[in-house]
Parts: C-alpha cells; structure tokens; sequence
C-alpha cells in the first residue's frame, strides 16, 4: 500500500463526498489527504458498469482516477462546510494503463496535485494492484464556480 494504511471512509458514505451516484460511482473507500496527496480505492465487483466479461475497461480505470480525484476535492470541501462542487475532466495526459483490473481487484489509488491554478487543478495518479502499478496519468479536473 502507499502512504495511506487504512480507509476512514467506505461504502455508501462515499456519496456524500462526489457528485456521482449509481450506477457510475467508481470509488468505495477513501484513505484520507495529506497536504497535496489523497488515496482512495476500489473493489471491482461484477456488476460494475464499465465491466466486460469479468475485466474493468480503460474507460472505468480513468473513471476511477476522476473520481478520486473528486473524492480528494469533495473531502477538503466537506472538512471546510462547503458544499461539493460538480468538476469535469479538461484533459487526460500521459495515460498508460499496463494491465486492465479483473473483477475481485482491490485497487489503491494515489492522487496527488500538482498545480492548482483559478478553479483548474492537474494533478498526476497512480492506480496500484497490491504492489504493481497498472495505471497512471496526468490529469486536469476543472470544478468552476467551487470556492477553496
């Protein structure tokens, strides 16, 4: 695991923190923030959307990295009782994806910020499988109108 050992958050509850609601919620555990990084993790079940024939798609894997990044942002607002706003993905660089999850993986995602300009944040992530990386990218998530 990374810097993070155990979730302070799980299940259901995550929903109080994004703005994502079944069947498209991409994360179930959140581990916590730490200056400008946060972890957060997923247990890819069989009925999750973006499944095929027991595999997690490349588009659910970058999904999950959104809203991790989502969960990171709502926390901060939940923490400052302010409401959690509505982001959008502006771009996705670097992306590599080196093996897709299979239903049963248990990920742990790192996101960590790198820049935070206006309502515009990049940030870089990292999607570990136990102790393998399979996934990681470049990312800017804009949540305009969202005071910090």
């Amino acid at each position: 695991m990374g810097v993070f050992e155990k979730a302070i958050i799980e299940g259901d509850e995550v929903l109080k923190y994004i703005p994502q609601r079944p069947p498209i919620v991409m994360v179930d555990k959140f581990f916590g923030v730490q200056e400008n990084m946060s972890a957060s993790g997923l247990l890819v079940k069989e009925d999750n959307i973006f499944c095929e024939d027991g595999v997690l798609q490349e588009c659910g894997v970058i999904e999950h990295i959104a809203q991790s990044a989502a969960m990171r942002i709502g926390y901060i607002h939940i923490s400052n009782g302010t409401e959690v706003p509505i982001g959008f993905i502006g771009s996705i660089n670097r992306l590599t994806i080196d093996r897709l999850p299979r239903v049963g993986d248990d990920l742990y995602t790192e996101v960590e910020v790198e820049m935070e300009v206006f309502d515009i944040t990049l940030l870089s992530a990292k999607v570990m499988l136990g102790d393998r990386l399979i996934a990681e990218c470049q990312m800017k998530v804009a949540t305009p109108g969202a005071a910090k």
